[in-house]
């Protein structure tokens, strides 16, 4: 199946979500809101690399684990209602537009989005323990079909140091928004789950292949296997039980190949009132999966359903 096709599917999908904007959340995704660094605003847009938003705890010091419910917006524009990220606090960005997600992903200070220093991050989606998302309330828009669409499906994770976030814009008969943008996988991190360009100290923007959803590898016969990640629960009788696989793969099928890559000086806003002062030096954790350094015009090849992580989360 060629792009063409793909993105004759994209058309077709129905992703879009159902509900309603949460309550802290404006009618509709806004550019150009007042700036409000006390905001509530839980709505999140990713539209290119100069605009985008993530998610990050209202109060300083907080770990994502323990907040993750409560978090809300900053981007990188005044837009949504939303606290506005301070030029300086991103040190890589890469943004990445495929057929069937959108995703940004890269490193920065994020202790000056109230995250404490050290924390190894969580991960983020609509769905939660109670499945009422986390946050509770929080949505997301992307205008990347031309206009603003609020979509059902996405994942993020974010730490101290590094961030990613993808938006499922469409579905094919292989596999679902949901799958794409798998939930499942909060132990595994940024580079695992969304698999991409985390080269540091860069700013880019690109046209790729869409992974493969995280979890899934191919095989050599044409069928696929599924990684379970390991969980413990309590059963019936009281005692600890274990459920997944024992064995953990180190790191994604492949790396989507991406094209058509624009390179920038950084990612801001310009308003020199939140600019950072002095811009720290971001030190990536040990425990963080190893990334290969890859051209901005080539990968391993993803399946024809394709067009294309932050560490370990402790949730």
């Amino acid at each position: 199946m060629g792009v063409v096709a793909l993105f004759a599917q994209r058309s077709q999908a129905q992703v879009t979500a159902t509900g309603t904007m949460g309550p802290t959340n404006p009618a509709t995704a806004t550019l150009g809101t007042a700036i409000n660094q006390t905001s509530y605003s839980r709505l999140l847009s990713l539209n290119n690399i100069q605009d985008f938003c993530l998610f990050a705890p209202p109060e300083p010091g907080a770990t994502i684990g323990d907040i993750e419910a409560e978090v809300v917006a900053f981007c990188t524009q005044p837009r949504n209602n939303a606290r506005v990220i301070p030029d300086g606090v991103l040190k890589a960005v890469h943004f990445v537009e495929t057929p069937l997600y959108v995703q940004v992903q890269g490193w920065g200070d994020l202790t000056q989005l109230n995250i404490a220093p050290g924390d190894q991050g969580g991960e983020l989606d609509p769905h939660g323990a109670t499945g009422e998302g986390n946050p509770v309330g929080g949505n997301v828009t992307s205008n990347i079909s031309g206009t603003d669409v609020s979509y059902g499906e996405w994942m993020s994770f974010i730490s101290a140091t590094q961030f990613c976030l993808r938006i499922c814009i469409s579905e094919n008969t292989t596999y679902s928004a949901a799958l794409e943008c798998q939930h499942t996988y909060d132990l595994m991190g940024c580079e695992w789950a969304m698999p991409g360009d985390y080269t540091e100290d860069t700013f880019t923007s690109c046209d790729g292949d869409a992974a493969y959803p995280p979890g899934i590898y191919p095989r050599a016969d044409g069928s696929t296997s599924t990684f379970a990640q390991r969980y413990s629960y309590t059963d019936s009788a009281g005692a600890t039980q274990y459920g997944g696989v024992t064995v953990t793969p180190t790191a994604p099928y492949s790396i989507p190949a991406t094209s058509n890559c624009q390179a920038f000086s950084t990612v801001g806003n310009g308003i020199s009132s939140l600019a950072l002062a002095q811009s720290a030096t971001v030190t990536p954790a040990s425990n963080f999966f190893a990334q290969p350094t890859i051209s901005h015009s080539t990968g391993k090849s993803q399946p024809t359903q394709s067009k294309g992580t932050c560490k370990r989360s402790t949730r």
